[in-house]
């Protein structure tokens, strides 16, 4: 039997995490996690009054919420998750059970079908676009949205595509100064290794107060860099 872990990225998103968490449905999960960046709003306070598991991050960064939180992870399956608004609740069942069709990766899509983001402007909706575009090219995928948070996959995918070593990282984060995430390499690592990936339709409202954490030059950058040369930085085992 399939087990399904929430992991719910936060940092001050109180407002938005008292509007979404109540419409998550528990009874498709079998852990949720609330993975808090150090939030000073009450986030974490709410968090654990409303019964949620709370691990609090010791590094600054979303890859360091996710390496550090994995062995707290007890699902075969993860699906990661904002709750500031971008994310939508209810498509977490769907996602759930294309997983159960055997996917490796199922990627909910802002830009498939009928799917939009709210949350978008003209560069970073520019940027999504050539970032997809350029993976496609690359390596093969038929992606719609390589950048999204909001996606399920096999837990195990963390360590088979080295998405959990600090090689993959430490370069382009010190060239760039910055602190980047893993969805991105995710992307570009399953498509290399020719997983079996799907998408759904997922519309990104906009946010719901808090304050936007995008550092669209220096992550754009670092992301960028990531793509080329993950050309010969990378090989999937055989």
């Amino acid at each position: 039997m399939m087990k399904t872990t929430l992991l719910v990225m936060a940092l001050n998103e109180l407002e938005g995490m008292k509007v979404i968490m109540p419409r998550v449905d528990r009874s498709c999960l079998d852990q949720i996690i609330v993975v808090d960046g150090g939030s000073t709003d009450g986030s974490i306070e709410w968090a654990k009054e409303n019964g949620y598991q709370v691990y609090v991050q010791q590094k600054r960064g979303f890859r360091h919420a996710y390496t550090e939180v994995w062995p707290l992870v007890e699902g075969d399956v993860v699906v990661t998750f904002s709750p500031d608004g971008n994310s939508v609740p209810e498509l977490i069942p769907g996602l759930i059970a294309k997983m159960r069709e055997g996917y490796d990766m199922v990627v909910a899509s802002r830009y498939l079908g009928d799917a939009k983001s709210d949350d978008d402007d003209v560069i970073t909706a520019f940027g999504n676009w050539l970032f997809t575009r350029t993976v496609n090219l690359l390596y093969g995928g038929r992606y719609t949205d390589v950048m999204v948070i909001f996606r399920a996959y096999r837990k195990a995918l963390a360590h088979e595509l080295g998405l959990d070593r600090e090689d993959a990282y430490a370069l382009p984060e010190t060239m760039f100064g910055t602190k980047i995430s893993w969805e991105p390499l995710l992307s570009v690592r399953a498509a290399k290794a020719k997983l079996k990936i799907a998408e759904i339709p997922g519309d990104e409202p906009a946010r719901i107060g808090g304050e936007r954490k995008l550092q669209i030059l220096r992550w754009g950058a670092a992301y960028y860099f990531q793509f080329i040369r993950e050309i010969w930085f990378w090989r999937p085992a055989k």
